[in-house]
């Protein structure tokens, strides 16, 4: 199968994401040997509120939420790269319809479960903070739902908005924080379990890769690494990955290399 490429936006609010998408697609299935399909085609950003970036992208997030079915249908697990973790919208839903069962393992910053607020009117909410929420269904997408909150675990999020830690703490949500215990604590969780992983490239210590957010305290290389070892002995049904720029705001170059080896004991397993 090939790497699925989305080259749509996403809530995007640079030009950075959708070329990074397609850099880091090209360089994993030139590790795996594999050709890379693209879904969605290039638009302009969008100013304005979630609601309308979400609209603006929807047709768009449609073509990869079909790319993901047509995977899952052949039996295939599929790897996507995106620009933006909202692109999850689309293929979340498409998950839990063919493995309602399956543990959503979440790297990232944040915690990606807010929801709109009452009378915001689609202006303040950021979107890309609202991915596992509205694969639950807590809010309407237009592009389905079916998620379980309690399938859903988040790794290595420390940038968290104080609903998103009430729902940690009252479990509705699990939480796999940083530190050196990570991959057990994580494979005790997985153990057992189907799991489709996202990885939002913000959960890693800032200046190791180009991606909109750089918050303290994350993943090493070599930390990413262990996790996804972990990952890579249970039942995987598929890997996406947000959120990799193609370069630094000064035009620097992000290389793919590091970021490609990390997560390579999933990409290999994933490719059979």
């Amino acid at each position: 199968m090939p790497v699925i490429v989305y080259a749509g936006n996403a809530g995007d609010r640079n030009e950075r994401g959708a070329p990074g998408a397609l850099a880091l697609g090209e360089a994993i299935a030139a590790d795996l040997g594999v050709p890379i399909a693209s879904a969605g085609s290039p638009m302009p950003l969008v100013s304005g509120g979630w609601q309308d970036q979400l609209d603006a992208a929807r047709a768009n997030l449609h073509r990869l939420a079909d790319a993901a079915a047509r995977c899952l249908q052949d039996g295939a697990a599929p790897i996507i790269t995106m620009g933006r973790c909202a692109a999850g919208l689309a293929t979340l839903p498409k998950i839990a319809s063919r493995h309602p069962d399956a543990m959503i393992v979440w790297f990232d910053a944040h915690g990606d479960c807010n929801v709109p607020m009452a009378g915001e009117a689609g202006k303040s909410a950021y979107l890309g903070g609202m991915v596992i929420t509205g694969a639950a269904g807590e809010w309407a997408t237009g592009l389905g739902a079916g998620l379980q909150m309690a399938n859903v675990v988040l790794v290595g999020s420390r940038d968290l908005d104080p609903p998103e830690l009430a729902r940690i703490n009252a479990g509705e949500i699990a939480l796999v924080p940083i530190g050196p215990e990570l991959p057990a604590r994580l494979g005790d969780l997985v153990t057992g379990r189907r799991v489709y992983i996202h990885l939002d490239c913000d959960v890693l210590s800032p200046g190791l890769v180009a991606t909109e957010y750089q918050v303290a305290n994350g993943l090493t290389f070599a930390g990413l690494h262990e996790a996804f070892e972990v990952l890579a002995a249970v039942e995987l049904v598929g890997l996406e990955i947000a959120e990799f720029e193609d370069s630094w705001p000064d035009g620097r170059p992000n290389p793919t290399e590091a970021l490609v080896a990390a997560i390579r004991p999933v990409t290999r397993k994933l490719a059979g």
